[in-house]
């Protein structure tokens, strides 16, 4: 029964992943909050830290899988001799690079202090609160619907932008998709355009992050046969649930304002803090 229960609560945070990585409502602080509520532990205490970063991985590959063409396309058409610099997947791999220095740079020198300080309950619904205000402000301010059909054409400063806002993400409850967005935005991209660049960015940032967490932690030789098999349904159910999750956010932005994970952030960040006080959360 306890095996069980165990699966079934890896099978609830993958189903939490996959919802909310693209998401601009944190998948992180989500994950943070749940783990804690439903008492996710393990004997070996790398392990939760490990299967965070596995099931994020799952949810990478589901953008691998649903913009392969495009990724495909870019890998075809690397050269700029042959399709001109403007068209070419070395410009786009570059503002990918671009945009990826930033947060290297500050992941590196922050990451493991955010883990120590931030990774708790109370500071991540605090962040979910005062960054749902930040998105309501910026959306107001920066948003340009004029821009809807533009295409995915992002220059060296806005990358280096958008790479910049990525960094907020380093807080637990800010989130990496609300960050870039934004980021995007201030840049002067159409929230599309923002979004895919974030999902495209996204793939060099989670998987490298997530294999060097793996690593670091210590890989795969410790775990038990029971934390290995919670590892695959975590990662199948964040893959499979992110994938059906993608496409229709991205409808969602082409026809609505992002409004809805303003007031979605502050309600849920609100209902934590109260069971926060009211003790459900250690």
């Amino acid at each position: 029964m306890d095996n069980l229960l165990f699966i079934l609560k890896s099978i609830i945070l993958g189903i939490v992943e996959g919802i909310t990585e693209f998401l601009p409502v944190s998948s992180t602080g989500h994950l943070v909050i749940f783990e804690n509520l439903l008492n996710f532990k393990s004997i070996n205490p790398s392990y939760v830290k490990m299967y965070t970063y596995v099931i994020q991985l799952g949810a990478i590959m589901a953008v691998i899988l649903l913009y392969w063409n495009k990724i495909k396309d870019t890998l075809i058409n690397f050269f700029p001799q042959k399709v001109g610099y403007q068209k070419s997947g070395f410009k786009f791999w570059l503002m990918i690079f671009i945009a990826c220095i930033p947060g290297g740079i500050f992941g590196i020198l922050l990451d493991d202090t955010a883990e120590k300080y931030l990774f708790k309950t109370l500071p991540v619904a605090i962040t979910l609160f005062l960054g749902a205000i930040w998105m309501l402000y910026a959306e107001n301010k920066f948003r340009n619907n004029n821009l809807a059909k533009q295409k995915l054409n992002v220059t060296p400063k806005q990358a280096l932008i958008v790479g910049a806002f990525q960094c907020l993400a380093i807080i637990p409850g800010m989130s990496r998709s609300a960050s870039t967005i934004i980021g995007g935005w201030v840049s002067g991209l159409s929230t599309v355009v923002a979004a895919e660049f974030s999902f495209f960015l996204a793939i060099p940032v989670m998987v490298g992050m997530s294999f060097l967490k793996i690593i670091k932690i210590g890989g795969f030789a410790t775990l038990t046969s029971l934390e290995i098999t919670s590892l695959i349904v975590g990662f199948v159910v964040s893959f499979t649930v992110a994938a059906a999750v993608i496409n229709r956010f991205i409808s969602y932005l082409k026809k609505k304002p992002m409004k809805v994970f303003v007031y979605y952030r502050m309600i849920f960040a609100i209902i934590v803090l109260l069971a926060g006080f009211a003790g459900f959360f250690k």
